[in-house]
């Protein structure tokens, strides 16, 4: 079997995206639009993927640490020709064939690649690059084709002449190259251009005076073209978004108005649940099957089990909310939540780092820190874990059954025994027993005639 390597060209700055941020980096879809390059080229099973930096490189590391990726350094960018050669010598020890792929081509998808190694091995080439037509061709490298329809060669625009610019056929930027010709063509590669910089595409008339070059052309040009501004980013956005909706509809998803929804590229939804208008599903989010999540609704590295219910304008970020339960509206949940099957939060709450037991119900305008919150619990209306001494935070322990007040403060750390009650407006600073009830009102005073006397001052 033919081996296959994948090589990533990463180390432009962008200077058009006005960024101290390496142009790779940049998110689309809440993942770095090189992430995106990265993730198609691993569909394809490739033997290595090499990726190669320059501005930035140290960030560019980083952020993939612990993926398996070889990483190649372009010291100075003189252009795609010299990146490749800066990989050769990472190289040698591979055979097959070299995809190169730039890495700002976030929309690339791993099918139009497939097609593009199916026909590079059924036509037996030695190069076979991939071509789109853009309604815009400005920026791109064109193909210029003779009488014949054969190749003749990929000028770029600084170097093309007016009739070639109005050529709309452009290169994707993508080549498939037989690893045994590769070192021999971009080395002898020369910078005598408008940029002085070392062109790969200068690798077409090479194998073009060698036997020919095969040229797939896709149609699919929103998935070729490449990132260069902000502009483009969001038009990018925009038709990736589209893209992920649709995958999800075809999957038994519900999205009530698709277009003004935001989805990042991993969340996963189960069939039949349905997604209102406005919502935000960010990175890390799985809704399990049957749910509903309403209008305006603010979803991040969350686990949400079958038949919940997320009511309009809630917040849900590094949660876990099992089956069954209900949430909101204009609830806050922060990392570390848990809701346990059936539990209620509700309106104007905000639980952070606490798990609420299955049953449960914290209903209304509440603040639930730091706690541990047993089965069938009922915490009335603007109740709060008061968790944070200026200096420590602390734990509040309700243990089952337990019936708490409105208006009431926890002073933590405290336990409330089992089926305890604790009276509306209670400050409770020590533990409460199992069975207890608990009240620290002060006694409700009359003044008299207070009415009448108002009125005579």
């Amino acid at each position: 079997m033919v081996g296959l390597t994948v090589l990533i060209l990463a180390a432009g700055q962008g200077t058009r995206m006005c960024s101290d941020r390496p142009k790779v980096l940049h998110e689309l879809a809440w993942s770095p639009i090189v992430q995106h390059v990265v993730n198609a080229a691993q569909r394809l099973n490739p033997e290595k993927i090499l990726v190669v930096t320059g501005y930035g490189a140290q960030q560019v590391q980083e952020y993939f640490a612990g993926q398996a990726i070889t990483w190649v350094h372009q010291e100075r960018q003189l252009g795609t020709g010299d990146a490749v050669r800066c990989a050769l010598p990472l190289l040698q020890d591979c055979t097959g064939d070299l995809l190169i792929l730039a890495g700002d081509v976030p929309l690339i998808r791993s099918e139009i690649l497939q097609l593009l190694v199916n026909a590079h091995r059924q036509g037996g080439e030695r190069l076979t690059l991939l071509s789109t037509t853009l309604p815009d061709p400005t920026g791109y490298g064109r193909i210029v084709r003779g009488a014949d329809g054969r190749v003749r060669a990929v000028v770029e625009e600084r170097d093309a002449s007016a009739v070639v610019r109005t050529i709309r056929e452009i290169n994707s930027g993508v080549y498939l190259v037989a690893l045994s010709c590769l070192a021999g063509w971009v080395n002898r590669i020369g910078n005598n251009n408008a940029q002085r910089e070392y062109y790969l595409p200068d690798i077409v008339a090479m194998a073009i005076g060698e036997g020919g070059v095969a040229v797939i052309h896709h149609e699919d040009y929103e998935s070729l073209g490449g990132i260069n501004d902000r502009s483009q980013l969001a038009r990018a956005e925009s038709v990736f978004r589209a893209r992920k909706v649709a995958e999800l509809m075809a999957k038994g998803v519900t999205f009530t108005d698709p277009g003004s929804c935001w989805v990042a590229a991993d969340a996963e939804i189960g069939r039949d649940t349905i997604i209102a208008p406005h919502c935000v599903l960010g990175p890390s989010v799985a809704i399990g099957a049957n749910c509903q999540i309403g209008p305006f609704c603010c979803l991040e590295k969350c686990q949400i089990g079958s038949d919940v219910h997320i009511e309009a304008f809630s917040h849900v970020n590094g949660a876990e909310i099992a089956g069954q339960s209900s949430v909101g509206p204009f609830a806050r949940l922060r990392p570390g939540t848990v809701l346990e099957q059936g539990s209620k939060v509700g309106n104007f709450c905000e639980i952070k780092k606490s798990r609420i037991g299955a049953g449960s119900k914290v209903s209304h305008l509440s603040y639930i820190g730091d706690a541990d919150i047993g089965r069938k619990v009922n915490i009335g209306a603007g109740t709060i874990t008061c968790n944070y001494d200026g200096v420590n935070k602390h734990k509040t322990v309700i243990e089952d059954g337990v019936f708490i007040g409105s208006d009431t403060q926890l002073i933590a750390p405290v336990r409330i025994g089992k089926n305890a009650v604790l009276a509306a407006g209670t400050s409770a600073s020590k533990d409460v027993p199992e069975g207890a009830l608990a009240i620290t009102r002060s006694p409700q005073k009359h003044i008299p005639d207070w009415h009448e006397r108002k009125k005579k001052t």
